[in-house]
């Protein structure tokens, strides 16, 4: 994961009383199912700076969630990164739905000419990506940009069969085909022929050395998410190490956690590519009046004021409230051991 712990050193980190005191659990339905998830939940707090949140998916462990504390803390007690644009240019994310029903989704992302579709959904075949990627070029017309994301759920022939498969619908990009760094290289070898470019989400956001992928030529776009990698400023300096074009992307969060990711990709001087941080569109509901979903295929950069109403009335049950507390104790506690140890 990212070196969070450098940019956070023990006198910056807030006591753990202050990070809890304002802390509210919501839980939001899904428009549609996503990542196997129908609902969402996160942990909203307030610093110094304003609202932060911390939203880890439950499956990870303590030691990787740390990072998206980190996160949070930066967001809401660190310094603000200098903006050099007031608005992002967003992309339309498509599930892993039937072709049938790909009009439907894109519609919730009115002006967005690009789309991100998910494929190699576990149950599903490649001829049901094909159909689903077939359906967005149809949507979206000749001049729309089409990338897809297996998140990293083929094999080096898998990959390469299936991008075959996509190429007559002009994809932008191919995310993450395959998990390891070894195979991305190999799969970008294989089809460096065809001009599609390869990009690298979880092998940075999810690995030991964010900059590995960069090292070994396996990736030509990185795909960067602000709390999986401990905030803006970490996300910075990957950025400027790994002298690749990026991504900003968003890890389905509430606004608050959006406009995270839209301070970062407005804080990168080149931005060649539409963010992945229109996905408030996929939410059933939010935790502000004003969400950051798209207009005219982009989001403003700026923070965003929760509403308490819209807290109370999407607040986790009991049970999830004490989890998530728990869970914020536990990575508070990573966190304070790594600088003490100075890793």
């Amino acid at each position: 994961m990212a070196d969070h712990r450098a940019l956070l050193p023990a006198a910056d980190l807030p006591p753990l009383e202050d990070v809890l005191a304002d802390a509210r659990v919501v839980a939001l339905p899904m428009v549609t199912r996503f990542r196997g998830i129908t609902v969402r939940e996160a942990l909203l707090t307030r610093g110094p700076r304003g609202w932060t949140e911390f939203s880890p998916f439950v499956e990870y462990g303590d030691e990787e969630a740390a990072a998206w504390l980190a996160a949070a803390i930066d967001f809401g007690w660190g310094e603000d990164a200098e903006p050099l644009r007031d608005s992002v240019r967003v992309n339309a994310t498509v599930p892993a739905v039937a072709a049938d029903d790909v009009a439907s989704v894109l519609a919730r992302f009115p002006g967005c000419g690009t789309a991100k579709v998910k494929v190699a959904e576990p149950g599903q075949r490649l001829a049901d990506d094909v159909a689903r990627v077939a359906a967005v070029r149809e949507v979206l017309g000749a001049e729309g940009r089409i990338r897809v994301d297996a998140n990293g759920l083929w094999n080096v022939d898998e990959a390469e069969h299936a991008i075959h498969s996509f190429a007559p619908y002009d994809l932008e990009y191919v995310e993450q085909p395959c998990g390891s760094v070894e195979e991305l290289a190999e799969v970008r070898r294989r089809v460096k022929y065809m001009g599609i470019p390869i990009a690298a989400d979880e092998s940075v956001r999810k690995a030991s050395d964010p900059l590995a992928v960069a090292r070994a030529n396996a990736a030509d776009v990185l795909i960067l998410k602000a709390q999986p990698l401990g905030g803006i400023r970490a996300a910075l300096e990957i950025i400027r190490l790994a002298g690749l074009p990026v991504v900003m992307s968003s890890a389905i969060d509430t606004s608050v956690g959006l406009a995270m990711g839209a301070m970062l990709a407005a804080s990168v001087p080149h931005l060649d590519y539409d963010c992945g941080l229109g996905t408030a569109a996929l939410l059933g509901a939010d935790v502000t009046r004003e969400p950051l979903t798209p207009v005219a295929g982009a989001i403003p950069v700026r923070r965003v004021e929760v509403d308490e109403a819209l807290l109370d009335e999407h607040a986790a049950d009991a049970d999830r409230r004490d989890w998530w507390f728990g869970r914020v104790e536990r990575c508070y506690s990573h966190l304070t051991a790594s600088v003490s140890q100075g890793l």
